[in-house]
Order: C-alpha cells, then sequence, then structure tokens
C-alpha cells in the first residue's frame, strides 16, 4: 500500500513541476501582449488627454491675459473721461445757469410782449 501512495506522490510531483504544453505558453504570452498593449493604448489616451488639457490651459490663459489688458486699458480710460468730467463740472453748472437766465428772460419777453399787446 505504501508503494501505491509512493507512485502517486510521485506522480502528482512529476504533474506540478512537468512544463506547460507549448500552446499554454503561447497562448499565455499572447495574453500578456494584448494586455501591455491594451494598457499602452489608454496610457496613451490619457496622456493625449493631458496634453489636450495643458494646451487649453494655455489658451484660456493667453484669453484671461488680453481680456486683463482690455480691462485695464478700459479702466484707463473710465478714470480719464471722469478727470475730464470734473475738470468740466464748472462750465457745465454755467451752462446750467444760462440755460435758467434764458428761460427767465424768454418768460419775461413773453409777458412783456402781452403786455405791449394789450396796450
Amino acid at each position: 500500500d505504501k508503494s501505491a501512495d509512493s507512485k502517486e506522490a510521485t506522480n502528482q510531483d512529476n504533474t506540478l513541476t512537468a512544463p506547460p504544453p507549448p500552446d499554454v505558453v503561447e497562448l499565455c504570452r499572447e495574453t500578456f501582449q494584448k494586455t501591455a498593449e491594451y494598457l499602452r493604448g489608454e496610457l496613451d489616451g490619457t496622456i493625449e488627454d493631458y496634453k489636450l488639457l495643458e494646451r487649453m490651459n494655455k489658451v484660456t490663459m493667453t484669453k484671461y491675459s488680453e481680456m486683463k489688458h482690455i480691462a485695464l486699458s478700459i479702466s484707463g480710460a473710465l478714470k480719464e473721461l471722469n478727470d475730464k468730467y470734473k475738470s468740466l463740472q464748472p462750465y457745465l453748472e454755467q451752462i446750467d445757469q444760462i440755460e435758467e437766465s434764458v428761460t427767465t428772460l424768454e418768460q419775461t419777453a413773453y409777458s412783456l410782449d402781452q403786455y405791449s399787446k394789450r396796450l
């Protein structure tokens, strides 16, 4: 009985240490190769996504820089206009006073005209 157990154990050892058949080795090699190609493709896709994001960020930075320059230009022009308005303010007030005087003069002239017609 012991000799039968020993033969069975030897057969199991030979089975465990025997090299796999060539077609299994080739299939494993092909599987690993295809998996590596798949992973390379996934990584290439991810790299392209990051390159696209980088280009988009650069374009966005350029646009924001342009917008900053435009805003600064507008701000400067607005400040200049405000300064001009402040310097013209006394003249505008004089114009308003003259307009009021002209209106009063027109009313007086109209009243005088009406009075002279009644005479």
